[in-house]
């Protein structure tokens, strides 16, 4: 029998602004995680980006807050939601606000990048949903301008992303602060040992939902890899965005650097593009998706920081200008096409110094990408490379025997900020 959110035993006010919006359906991730939730229980969610994860914790907090009214703790909120970027931070609460709208609700976000004024002041009163980026919480709590101790519910959203971005200590500290009797969520796109030891450590009991694999890829999005030379890389890509019928697409590089160049390329070549990382304001970064989402931008260039705060159903490919260096966040970044139901393409070019971290990137998915050899920049020496890419900052690569090749962490510049700022958090 098909599940509507009509049988999920949901607030009249929720099931309101379902319809209004259109929804009638649930995701597989929603209506198995939904009925866990209204029940009170831990819940650990395994389901690749894309498939609403949002409204599959939004609704049941949602009704909880509704059904059982009490004012918002001063100085303090009901609901804490963690997420690793300001993007998906606002995006969560976008989601909040759009389901509750019928519900007399607060939402208040948190964040780094902007003054904290507005931040502070709007905790004082207290809050009934708070969604965070643990940095700038973490600040505010040791400030004594933000107390937790009467929460009610926490969630960890992209809680890998957020572990790969060194926030496992603020997550500690931060979580020192809750109440022991809560009500714990935690949603992960992957499962590595770290996730594992979070879940052990924070959710009692919890109910298990897992939507696909950890670390598989959408069905619906074509992966494939040109093999060429590195500065071959922003021809080969133009060549791409130029082809006839060529819809929204998401341009993923390695540093902030790299980002800006090949925007700037691209835009030379009279097609609209924007640049997304680290290094811009808050003010700028929105109006970067914001012209995105309403198609005035055909190209966003960005870094793996903002790989999960783009949620735009229109992107209809992903190029991966460089490799990550985690193969857990290829599955991230290809995950922005391919969404509510649409198909995608994932193309990915590999250079030489690259070729260790696509033969990581095949591992985690269980798959080879297909390979296109009908271009003119195609390189068989970098398909056969044997080199580790280098460390940031460090010589050139070498060149080893392949049974030689040990796989370790390689840190790329926005992951080397994170991890300072949680050392000095520390």
């Amino acid at each position: 029998m098909t599940t509507t959110f009509a049988d999920l035993s949901l607030a009249p006010s929720l099931l309101q602004a379902l319809t209004e919006a259109g929804y009638v359906q649930p995701t597989p991730i929603q209506a198995q995680s939904i009925p866990f939730l209204l029940e009170g229980r831990d819940l650990l969610g395994m389901a690749q980006t894309g498939t609403g994860k949002t409204a599959s914790f939004a609704l049941p907090l949602l009704h909880r807050l509704t059904t059982t009214p009490r004012p918002a703790p001063k100085g303090g909120a009901r609901v804490l939601v963690l997420a690793p970027t300001r993007e998906l931070v606002s995006q969560i609460a976008d989601g909040f606000q759009s389901f509750g709208r019928h519900l007399n609700l607060n939402v208040t976000t948190i964040f780094g990048g902007v003054s904290q004024f507005h931040q502070v002041n709007a905790l004082k009163d207290g809050v009934d949903i708070l969604v965070a980026a643990p940095g700038r919480l973490l600040d505010l709590i040791e400030q004594g301008l933000c107390d937790l101790s009467q929460l009610e519910a926490l969630v960890l959203d992209e809680a890998d992303q957020m572990l790969d971005m060194g926030f496992a200590k603020p997550i500690e500290r931060i979580v020192a602060t809750l109440p022991k009797d809560r009500h714990t969520i935690l949603f992960s796109a992957t499962m590595p040992k770290s996730i594992t030891a979070l879940v052990d450590s924070l959710l009692r009991d919890p109910a298990k939902v897992e939507i696909a694999p950890p670390s598989s890829t959408v069905d619906r999005i074509e992966q494939s890899v040109m093999f060429l030379n590195a500065a071959d890389k922003k021809a080969a890509l133009l060549a791409q965005l130029e082809t006839p019928g060529m819809g929204q697409a998401v341009v993923f590089t390695l540093q902030k650097n790299i980002a800006n160049k090949v925007c700037a390329f691209i835009t030379e070549a009279g097609i609209t593009a924007e640049a997304l990382h680290g290094n811009k304001s808050q003010g700028q970064r929105e109006r970067a998706l914001n012209a995105f989402r309403d198609g005035t931008v055909q190209v966003l260039v960005a870094t793996d920081i903002a790989a999960r705060g783009i949620d735009v159903d229109t992107v209809t490919h992903v190029f991966n200008h460089d490799l990550p260096s985690l193969p857990e966040s290829y599955v991230h970044r290809i995950g922005r096409t391919g969404r509510a139901g649409r198909s995608g393409f994932a193309v990915t070019l590999c250079d030489a110094e690259q070729r260790a971290w696509l033969h990581d990137v095949e591992r985690e998915i269980g798959r080879s990408l297909t390979v296109h050899t009908d271009h003119q920049w195609h390189s068989e020496d970098a398909r056969n490379s044997t080199m580790r890419a280098p460390v940031l900052g460090g010589g050139p690569a070498k060149k080893i025997k392949p049974q030689k090749v040990r796989v370790r962490k390689i840190w790329t510049e926005e992951e080397i900020l994170a991890a300072k700022a949680a050392a000095r958090a520390s």
